[in-house]
């Protein structure tokens, strides 16, 4: 499995350079989500603008990242740009439950946001 990951500091991203999200790959990226959540990354960017192919394997190991920063960060899908990829999305109908932005600038700049507001809430809070 080939992939990229970028650590910066409010947010990491992780891009799949392979054309296949099924149930060869999934286990592993599974296994990077999970070892990534636990390392404390606290938002997360699943780039996929490789990918072509997604299985219900692939479905089940982005469903799980977004479980795993469900009320702990922010998980998000960038470059979902191929037909195949975008229909089973809108077929299992997720795109009401996950968070996808056109492009990794788009992502980079609503994480910021979410930090910002986040940062805002927290000042409120100690007040």
């Amino acid at each position: 499995m080939k992939i990229n990951i970028n650590k910066e500091d409010r947010y990491t991203v992780l891009a799949l350079d392979e054309e296949n999200l099924n149930s060869i790959i999934a286990p592993d990226i599974k296994s990077e989500f999970i070892f990534l959540r636990n390392e404390g990354v606290k938002n997360l960017i699943f780039d996929m603008a490789a990918v072509k192919y997604v299985d219900s394997s692939g479905l089940s190991a982005i469903l799980t990242a977004n479980r795993l920063w469900n009320s702990y960060g922010v998980f998000l899908l960038t470059n979902v740009n191929h037909p195949a990829v975008i229909k089973l999305i809108k077929i299992s109908r997720l795109e009401s439950i996950l968070t996808i932005l056109p492009t990794l600038e788009e992502s980079i700049d609503y994480i910021m946001m979410e930090e910002l507001q986040r940062e805002l809430s927290n000042t409120g809070e100690e007040e």
